[in-house]
């Protein structure tokens, strides 16, 4: 499809980040209504027709001060089924932050697969393609859905802005628990050519038993080292900073930490301001709303997705490869 018949729309909880997309993309902001009820029920529509066209919906699916996670799924839901019945040729939701995706498995009995019962809902009122960005789980992302799916990295954000900064020193990225291995490969080899020599790679032995954090070994060399330890999102903060504490008294000369998705939950504003961590980098797929402006100031680094989504857009309604824009 010729990019004229692109429909570009970010609900009214997305509109800063969706503005910053559509100028990215070159195109305007879709005009739409939203109206609450006094019963808290609410309605979307587009003000504009979509019949024929390609429609992209932008909304990051998490929890703020106005809205909860489930209001804006709700919502989400509801007026992707309304594009849908108006004849739009295809409808996809572009999902910076996808909600429930930690939850893809059982984990005791009689446990819920959330992520796989959220796919069943876009798929229930017509989506035809999501797009959602490092995923917890990119298998289980992918095998949740039967629409089409697009997955994201932030990994060539992360590269470009490391290398600069690590200078000559010898550099190893560091998974804070094994299943983040892969993760953290893709990153070491994007930093590695970046920088023109070999990082090299380390993972930490973890455990959870009632909810409490146990183990604490870490299997790779980090001495006299940067570390960069690299995960899809930061809630407490408590992974990332044991395994920073764990990389100093190790002999890491300075430790970094980088994730997608800045969730910054119950107490990560404390975690965060631990000595141990030199620099945390976060995208704006969430804004870090929770934390003080004046620990955001001095500790956090938050790049800019809104280029990397509006390339995606670009890419699916003009037929191109996703794959190249994973490319550092």
């Amino acid at each position: 499809m010729p990019a004229s018949d692109i429909c570009l729309f970010a609900l009214d909880n997305a509109q800063d980040f969706g503005q910053r997309v559509a100028q990215s993309l070159g195109v305007a902001l879709s005009p739409h209504e939203e109206r609450g009820f006094e019963d808290g029920e609410h309605k979307a529509r587009p003000l504009c027709s979509v019949r024929g066209k390609d429609v992209f919906v932008i909304q990051p699916l998490h929890g703020d001060r106005q809205c909860s996670v489930n209001d804006k799924l709700v919502r989400l839901l509801l007026f992707l089924g309304t594009l849908a019945d108006a004849s739009a040729a295809r409808v996809t939701a572009v999902l910076p932050y996808l909600c429930y995706a930690r939850k893809e498995q059982k984990t005791q009995p009689r446990d819920p697969v959330s992520t796989r019962y959220i796919a069943a809902m876009f798929e229930a009122v017509g989506c035809d393609r999501v797009v959602a960005l490092d995923v917890h789980n990119l298998a289980a992302f992918q095998n949740a859905f039967r629409c089409q799916t697009e997955h994201l990295e932030a990994n060539p954000l992360f590269v470009r802005h490391f290398a600069p900064q690590l200078g000559a020193s010898e550099v190893v990225v560091v998974s804070p628990d094994a299943g983040g291995v892969k993760r953290a490969e893709r990153f070491r080899q994007g930093l590695s050519a970046a920088l023109g020599r070999e990082a090299t790679l380390a993972f930490m032995e973890k455990h959870r038993a009632g909810g409490v954090m146990r183990g604490g070994a870490i299997v790779g060399d980090v001495e006299g080292r940067s570390a960069v330890i690299i995960d899809d999102l930061i809630s407490t903060g408590s992974t990332m900073l044991h395994a920073a504490q764990v990389c100093r008294e190790r002999g890491a000369l300075a430790v970094h930490a980088a994730a997608t998705h800045g969730v910054f939950s119950a107490k990560a504003e404390t975690v965060l301001a631990d000595p141990a961590l030199a620099q945390v980098v976060v995208t704006n797929s969430i804004p870090p709303f929770r934390l003080s402006p004046a620990l955001v100031q001095s500790k956090l680094v938050v790049l800019d997705i809104a280029p990397l989504v509006a390339s995606a857009i670009a890419a699916i309604n003009g037929n191109g490869s996703i794959t190249a824009l994973l490319e550092p």
